[in-house]
């Protein structure tokens, strides 16, 4: 069992930045990719970051390439999100998920075993 808890969702301007934090415990959650999703209103959930602990794997959409940027803190075993430059359509509630096992970051959800309560972003005209 993996438990994934997200913070530091909130109201943004435009082109202002952010850094979401996803807490994980549980049992063997490093040998696990991890990946941040969103999911905006009526809209299916997206992928938007992909790595390993180890720091390979990393992958974004060309959505968010260049302006987000997923990382790890293995010591206090967070994942972040830092999101720079943001724009109206990311507004959306951020997920962190966990993949299976010695698996690759997809970009699937369905890829992935366990996932977090989200965190509301909003990005603000």
């Amino acid at each position: 069992q993996v438990t994934l808890v997200e913070s530091g969702g909130r109201l943004v301007q435009a082109g202002g930045s952010l850094r979401l934090s996803c807490t994980v415990s549980g049992r063997a959650f490093s040998t696990r990719p991890m990946a941040w999703f969103r999911q905006a209103s009526g809209k299916e959930r997206e992928f938007v970051a992909g790595c390993r602990w180890s720091g390979t794997g990393t992958h974004y959409p060309d959505s968010v390439k260049g302006r987000f940027t997923i990382s790890t803190d293995n010591d206090k075993n967070l994942v972040y999100l830092q999101m720079n430059n943001l724009k109206p359509e990311d507004t959306a509630v951020y997920y962190c998920a966990a993949g299976r096992p010695y698996s690759n970051t997809n970009y699937a959800p369905n890829d992935y075993d366990y996932w977090g309560q989200g965190t509301q972003v909003t990005v603000s005209t």
